[in-house]
């Protein structure tokens, strides 16, 4: 098969993301790299995902870790033209809405690489956030624009973008939840961290969430409050870590901290959760198809469909305890089948037309 196909990766959410186009490029003898920019370069958020999710090793592993958002996105415009150049791929593939996505979309089409972006079209409106704005310049960029749910394809009708070049094709994150789900043992995860059979999952890694000491302070105020009617366990993502420690989180009775986990344990943890309390997009679609209540400290999201199926709830701080105790009383319901095209097949859908588009331009 011509064309070599180079994927980017950087963060947890791109890892499972990748990993069903990969298998299913793999399985049809595609020449494939895999760049791993080192966005998320914690052992726990990164490498342990490659072994879990059955990854290749990465090609190369860039390394370019932390940063603010200029320096992180700068470092890897820098990074990725070099490893470009050296590659010279057919097509580059992006994930999601990180820095890593966007740095590799521009470092591509600065020299007339075509850029394939997964996850294409989805809109919070929210340009405070820098996921939308990363998200936007992406979708323009793209050559290839693979959609997860039917209203992200008309975000990109409305924004003038060729329709010929958008293909609603579902969601990868499901297809490696649906592979791996068998392996998530809520119990197990449970015993290994000492919680009650009843708990809550935490994860807050948003700038709006944790960056400013005041809205930190806020969303420790909430989860310690929520604690009282909840035990909730709380992996601490690297981003955010010592802000809400400063805030008192570590010290309140029903918190109980952890370190990253790997895939498999933390939705073990999801999944046996009897509420997920986040500001993750990623985890407002792994509850959805688990039928795990999730209430999302954010006041919008470009997940509009977890909130449709009646899993999702936005909530503002002050909000947080109410729709908790509405959650334990047995509120949201699930609705009876998960959204349009999220069955597993996505990475192959992906895959038939990349192949394709291989073929036409070879």
């Amino acid at each position: 098969m011509n064309g070599r196909v180079l994927h980017v990766v950087g963060t947890r959410p791109n890892f499972v993301k990748a990993a069903p186009v990969v298998a299913a490029l793999r399985a049809t003898g595609h020449d494939q790299v895999l760049v791993h920019t080192g966005q998320h370069y914690d052992e726990r958020m990164s490498h342990i995902f490659f072994r879990e999710l059955g990854l290749p090793a990465p090609d190369t592993d860039l390394g370019v870790g932390s940063g603010s958002q200029a320096r992180q996105t700068a470092d890897l415009l820098v990074a990725l033209e070099t490893e470009l150049l050296a590659r010279a791929p057919a097509l580059v593939v992006v994930y999601g809405d990180v820095n890593s996505t966007l740095a590799a979309a521009l470092a591509a089409a600065k020299l007339g690489i075509p850029v394939a972006h997964v996850e294409a079209g989805l809109r919070s409106f929210d340009m405070a956030m820098p996921e939308e704005v990363n998200r936007r310049l992406v979708d323009q960029l793209a050559e290839l624009l693979f959609a997860t749910s039917p209203e992200a394809v008309g975000h990109l009708a409305r924004e003038g973008v060729d329709p010929g070049r958008v293909h609603l094709v579902g969601n990868p994150m499901i297809d490696t939840l649906l592979t791996h789900l068998d392996h998530f043992d809520p119990a197990a995860a449970r015993a290994a961290h000492a919680l009650p059979e009843r708990y809550g999952v935490v994860t807050l890694h948003r700038p709006a969430n944790v960056d400013d000491p005041e809205a930190a302070a806020a969303a420790a105020r909430a989860l310690t409050e929520a604690a009282g009617h909840l035990d909730l366990a709380v992996p601490l993502h690297p981003r955010g870590r010592e802000a809400l420690r400063k805030a008192g989180l570590a010290d309140a009775p029903g918190i109980h901290l952890l370190e990253p986990l790997g895939y498999v344990e933390f939705m073990g943890l999801v999944r046996g959760a009897a509420a997920v309390i986040t500001d993750s997009g990623g985890v407002q679609e792994e509850t959805t198809v688990l039928g795990v209540p999730c209430l999302t400290l954010r006041t919008t999201t470009e997940r509009p469909v977890t909130v449709t199926h009646g899993t999702n709830r936005l909530v503002r701080h002050g909000e947080l305890v109410p729709a908790l105790r509405k959650v334990l009383d047995g509120q949201p319901a699930a609705g009876p089948e998960g959204p349009p095209l999220w069955d597993g097949k996505a990475g192959p859908r992906i895959a038939r037309v990349l192949t394709e588009w291989l073929e036409r331009h070879d």
